[in-house]
């Protein structure tokens, strides 16, 4: 299986840049796991696809304002934070631009002195751990959210002019480096009218790393690793899941994060139970999905690993002619774009 494999040419315009003023207004592309069949409408049409019965699990992770700009503090130089993963309250792993500023020792201020850093050290690959100094009172996560900014994918060049756009609706538990984009087109009133229907809806939580925007550079896929995300499943979620399952209803993943906690703990544990870790499990063609029916997506990189995920759950030759009618339909892409459901 070659990376070349899941590549389609993607015109530039169709990179969504910004997000729709409606969030459930986004176009939808229901794909059929069997059929291949495809139907066009919109993303609000999911009150008619699903069922009665059918449990939706999301990922209600939060993304930090993550991306901080500040000056040297002995040069002024400017310099740019991106934080990746805290290590412990006020350590935190890092990249860093430019780095050969990011010295062991060398301090850096942000928000005219609202946050203070040191470089404690130089990791594998580049990476640095900083511990930040702040007023005792003070928590870190509120000071970001004054003066941090949201850590948008390289192929978004426009600046946000409201954070929450790059927050589902549901998030609540910190800890993102990237939104879990799928979930950016539920309304409250949407997710409402879903209950009122019968659909029910519950969480589990997978932190985003950058790794998620790391491209594929080996040839042979199976030659990818993939990296490393600390997920949770909680205790209801997994009892959702077998209570759903055995009435006969669907089990459907918002985002291929979600996918991935479900998958993971059906791998891991043989089943789903409450379970907390990590994981690096890489879903493409072949995988024989243990725990989901379903898959509301956004549309993906070419020669990606969620593009190749999507092929696993709706075969290649479907999901590759998905992607061919959506670029001549002229659907967005990407994460502030229109979305797939698989059924």
């Amino acid at each position: 299986m070659l990376k070349s494999d899941f590549y389609f040419d993607l015109p530039e315009e169709l990179i969504a840049q910004h997000p729709l003023e409606k969030r459930d207004h986004s176009r939808l592309l229901q794909l059929g796991k069997e059929s291949g069949e495809i139907t066009h409408g919109h993303f609000y049409d999911i009150l008619d696809l699903l069922r009665p019965g059918d449990l939706l699990v999301v990922n209600n992770s939060r993304v930090i304002p993550a991306r901080l700009y500040g000056v040297k503090e002995d040069t002024g130089a400017a310099m740019e934070f991106l934080l990746l993963e805290q290590k412990e309250q006020d350590v935190w792993e890092i990249l860093v631009k430019p780095g050969r500023r990011a010295k062991p020792g060398a301090r850096f201020v942000f928000g005219e002195g609202l946050l203070k850093a040191e470089i404690l050290e130089i990791l594998d690959g580049g990476n640095r751990l900083v511990r930040f100094e702040h007023d005792p009172a003070a928590n870190i996560f509120t000071i970001l959210d004054q003066i941090g900014q949201m850590p948008l994918p390289p192929y978004i060049t426009e600046k946000l002019q409201d954070k929450e756009r790059y927050q589902t609706v549901y998030s609540k538990e910190l800890g993102s480096a990237a939104a879990p984009t799928a979930g950016l087109h539920f309304t409250p009133e949407l997710m409402e009218k879903l209950r009122e229907k019968g659909v029910r809806i519950t969480d589990v939580t997978l932190h985003v790393g950058l790794g998620t925007f790391r491209p594929v550079k080996e040839d042979n896929v199976l030659d990818h690793k993939m990296h490393s995300e600390h997920y949770h499943l909680p205790a209801h979620t997994a009892e959702l899941i077998h209570e759903t399952k055995a009435n006969g209803g669907r089990v459907i993943a918002v985002g291929t994060t979600s996918c991935r906690t479900l998958e993971s703990v059906a791998t891991f544990f043989d089943g789903i139970k409450e379970a907390d870790g990590w994981t690096d499990i890489f879903i493409y063609p072949g995988y024989e999905f243990k725990c989901i029916d379903g898959l509301i997506t956004n549309f993906h990189l070419p020669e990606s690993t969620l593009i190749m995920l999507v092929s696993a759950l709706a075969g290649y030759d479907h999901v590759m002619n998905a992607y061919k009618v959506a670029v001549e339909e002229r659907y967005r892409f990407f994460s502030f774009g229109d979305a797939m459901i698989i059924l």
